[in-house]
């Protein structure tokens, strides 16, 4: 079995870093960090990551725009996505649904139950 990888677009570094080291060290997960969405395009494609954990408030492009691009090119509308956000009311969960993202998670979370959550999500 390979390595999965991640590629985790999100606009808090200690955040990030927090996640990538749960995702690194309980499950073994190579895990990519980049601090915005245009950084994260930017390489997606040739990255082709088994998963993006995106995180939905971001300045100059928020998570919601970055999905909508990775969506509309045919090299990375495969790649399932995991939305990262504190806007759990459920007006904004449903929208985040209708999207088409295979997951969300909430704002704040449990750093060591994070990887579990994924790989519940992701069925890994």
């Amino acid at each position: 079995m390979s390595t999965k990888s991640i590629l985790l677009i999100d606009d808090e570094p200690n955040l990030a870093a927090v996640i990538a080291v749960c995702l690194e060290s309980f499950k073994g997960w190579q895990v990519r960090v980049v601090n915005s969405g245009k950084d994260g395009l930017s390489i997606v494609e040739d990255l082709q990551p088994d998963a993006i954990l995106l995180d939905v408030m971001m300045p100059a492009m928020d998570g919601i725009e970055v999905y909508q691009n990775l969506q509309a090119n045919s090299h990375t509308q495969h790649i399932p996505v995991i939305l990262l956000t504190a806007k759990v009311q459920s007006r904004d969960r449903e929208c985040f649904e209708n999207l088409g993202v295979v997951g969300i998670i909430a704002k704040p979370f449990d750093p060591m139950a994070i990887a579990d959550r994924i790989a519940q999500i992701l069925d890994w």
